[in-house]
């Protein structure tokens, strides 16, 4: 039986399913740009590079300018504030540089985290007041799909059920809010590598919050066609003394997926949480080469994972600029072949992608 007050005309699910489809097609996954003015400076510090607006502005006309066929690899760019109205050297804005290639342009649309009182340091996500006026907005200037970040962890006492079913609220208010503005809200209930836990306490964990935001998603009248998901990847704690290979990652992870997440859920886009670029590329194409079915399309969010080499390639001077964009363009190339499960290593990978890009208790 049809609800009496539907969420959604036919109409809006139809675009938000055309979106979601498009960013997630074959072989192509998101660019997450979206760092804050902080984040994106303390990357730039350790290229020693000032961080000022032009210097944020450069990076990212570099990235989004790196080919005109970047649009193969790349579906979706998330943006920060800033960025959507930042333009290229050509004085065109960023949204337009990205549609005219054929991507799809996000927006983050959280304000960062907030503590929860009567929990072992946990968080929830704030940002809701005034989320629809912002969704607005943002569709105007050419946004399709937001992005909003919960964080969880993993403790002795953590993550609690106060903050899992916090957070999954917040979550399904968010997309709710986001659909109804005509954005397909990308649902990221992220769960740290921070702590000694092993592969098994990080699955446990994983299917616990997943479940959770789901229940939550589809009580708030969610279309599920028009969403994707941003998981972390179960993989053990960064302190964790074993080692787990991107086999047992990837069959713990489509295990924890299959039992908590709707076919109905077009893609799933991982976020690296830390992991080097080439750990983050392996883990993906093991998964996309797992034995066991996989309704969903299974691709990338990747921020760092798609970025470090770039940075460093590059170090802020204008004649390292074309470097900067090769090595951009084959992180995002490996990552397509990824996500199709094609993946072939060359050789042993170059330094900059098998360092780890781990921070603890990472924010944007």
């Amino acid at each position: 039986m049809s609800p009496k007050h539907p969420a959604l005309s036919p109409e809006q699910k139809k675009e938000l399913s055309e979106i979601a489809l498009r960013i997630v097609q074959p072989g192509k996954g998101i660019l997450a740009a979206d760092e804050s003015v902080g984040t994106m400076g303390s990357r730039l510090k350790r290229i020693n590079v000032e961080n000022t607006e032009e210097n944020r502005r450069a990076f990212r006309d570099l990235l989004f300018s790196s080919d005109a066929a970047l649009n193969k690899h790349i579906g979706g760019v998330i943006l920060f504030d800033e960025t959507v109205y930042q333009k290229s050297r050509n004085d065109i804005p960023f949204p337009k540089v990205l549609k005219d290639l054929g991507i799809v342009v996000g927006i983050k649309v959280d304000k960062g985290t907030a503590s929860l009182a009567g929990t072992d340091g946990e968080t929830t996500t704030q940002g809701l007041d005034g989320l629809a006026e912002r969704c607005a907005q943002y569709k105007k200037d050419g946004a399709d799909f937001a992005k909003w970040r919960c964080v969880l962890k993993i403790s002795d006492s953590a993550p609690s059920s106060s903050a899992i079913y916090e957070n999954a609220n917040v979550l399904a208010r968010y997309a709710s809010i986001c659909q109804q503005n005509g954005l397909v809200p990308i649902v990221e209930p992220e769960i740290l590598s921070d702590g000694d836990h092993d592969l098994q306490r990080c699955q446990y964990e994983t299917e616990k919050v997943l479940s959770a935001v789901y229940a939550a998603l589809i009580q708030h009248h969610v279309y599920l066609e028009g969403t994707l998901l941003k998981p972390n990847m179960v993989t053990g704690g960064q302190s964790c003394p074993q080692k787990f290979t991107p086999e047992e990652v990837a069959m713990a992870t489509v295990t924890a997926l299959r039992r908590t997440v709707p076919a109905a859920v077009p893609g799933i886009c991982f976020l690296s949480g830390g992991q080097s670029e080439e750990e983050a590329s392996l883990n993906l194409n093991a998964m996309n080469r797992c034995s066991l079915g996989r309704p969903w399309r299974l691709s990338f969010s990747y921020g760092r994972a798609l970025q470090a080499s770039a940075l460093a390639a590059w170090l802020g001077k204008a004649e390292n600029e074309k470097a900067a964009q090769e090595a951009f363009l084959k992180r995002a190339q490996i990552n397509s072949q990824a996500s199709l499960g094609q993946y072939v290593p060359q050789g042993s990978s170059d330094s900059v992608a098998s360092q780890s890009l781990f921070q603890p208790s990472y924010s944007y």
